[in-house]
């Protein structure tokens, strides 16, 4: 069900223009507001924050996970708020439909027309909470929509608003009710965070914090849709050395080595790392890569996509996910 919206389009939305230019200091300033705001609802996570950031700078779409109850939906709906954005949020069950997501056609007996009704999915924000929840073919409802930012209907495709930016949270797999995301699923995410329980003063924080009223619904936006995509702009304008190219490319090698992993990271894989290297780089006030850049975003970006051999492609925990990088890292020589 739909648990919470934004004005959402009415239907395709305009094509808008192209931002104007960004430099890498304003896009640092600019995101450090957007993070400041969300740390007023959200405390005890910047490192989450900011790559929540990234991953909407990168134009890719964020996987959070973690116990319920540690603040991933909360994550979620500070930043949607401090963004000028339409925003929906979908509580994902095991009775929603695909029709619910995306929307369906209507008749109208007034005009005996068919007209299509957009669904949540057509808001530029769009929060899908506990996705794994619902069973798999529900879940692949949102695929088309996150790998083509467009959805079908009536044998026709319908654009998504730009930006569009997914956020999903999803609950550890051996809970009770969920099924695990398939590989094509997970693939669409750019990064997958994992959330923790808080520090104890950040803890003390939030239990003082809280009163009638939720932190984040006293938000209020800190930059609009132009903004947002002048910051992807810039992210997409960051400088990448031909070094920093081959360097993503034998990280990339190293885990198709046979016997490393169940499959190695795909030419997707290569370009998300890139994307979301590049989205740090510019978050840092840099319009060039590092290679400290590529190693600060490894593990969230590429830990959802590796799995051992014998494990059938099943999704990883953060433990052994983060053993793999770790060792792709260590493999590979960084480039001078």
């Amino acid at each position: 069900m739909v648990a919470e919206s934004r004005p959402l389009p009415a239907g395709a939305a305009p094509q808008p223009r192209s931002p104007e230019p960004l430099t890498p200091a304003a896009a640092q300033g600019l995101l450090a507001r957007i993070a400041e705001n969300i740390e007023r609802a959200v405390q005890g996570n910047a490192p989450a924050i900011r790559l929540a950031l990234v991953a909407l700078c990168a134009r890719g779409h964020l996987l959070l996970e973690g116990v319920p109850g540690v603040g991933k939906t909360s994550l979620a709906q500070a930043l949607a708020r401090s963004l000028e954005l339409s925003f929906a949020r979908i509580q994902f069950t095991s009775d929603l439909l695909p029709a619910d997501i995306v929307g369906a056609s209507v008749f109208d007996p007034r005009s005996v027309t068919f007209s299509f009704r957009p669904g949540p999915v057509f808001a530029q924000v769009v929060l899908a909470d506990e996705l794994n929840r619902a069973p798999p073919r529900v879940q692949s409802a949102l695929l088309e929509a996150m790998g083509e930012r467009q959805v079908s209907s009536d044998g026709g495709a319908l654009p998504l608003p730009d930006p569009f930016f997914a956020i999903a949270t999803q609950n550890p797999r051996e809970h009770a009710g969920t099924f695990p995301l398939p590989d094509a699923q997970l693939d669409r995410f750019l990064l997958r965070i994992h959330l923790t329980y808080p520090g104890r003063s950040s803890e003390r924080a939030i239990l003082l914090q809280r009163g009638e009223v939720e932190p984040h619904r006293a938000l209020s936006p800190v930059a609009s849709a132009a903004q947002v995509r002048a910051l992807q702009a810039a992210a997409a304008a960051v400088h990448v050395a031909p070094a920093l190219a081959d360097y993503a490319v034998a990280l990339a090698e190293r885990t198709r080595v046979p016997g490393f992993a169940h499959a190695g990271l795909s030419t997707r894989g290569a370009l998300a790392l890139l994307a979301a290297a590049k989205a740090h780089a510019l978050s840092d006030g840099r319009g060039h890569l590092l290679p400290d850049d590529v190693k600060a975003v490894a593990e969230p970006c590429l830990g959802h996509r590796l799995s051992p051999p014998g494990s059938d492609g099943l999704e990883l925990d953060r433990g052994e996910a983060r053993r793999l990088v770790a060792q792709v890292l260590a493999d590979v020589p960084v480039p001078v």
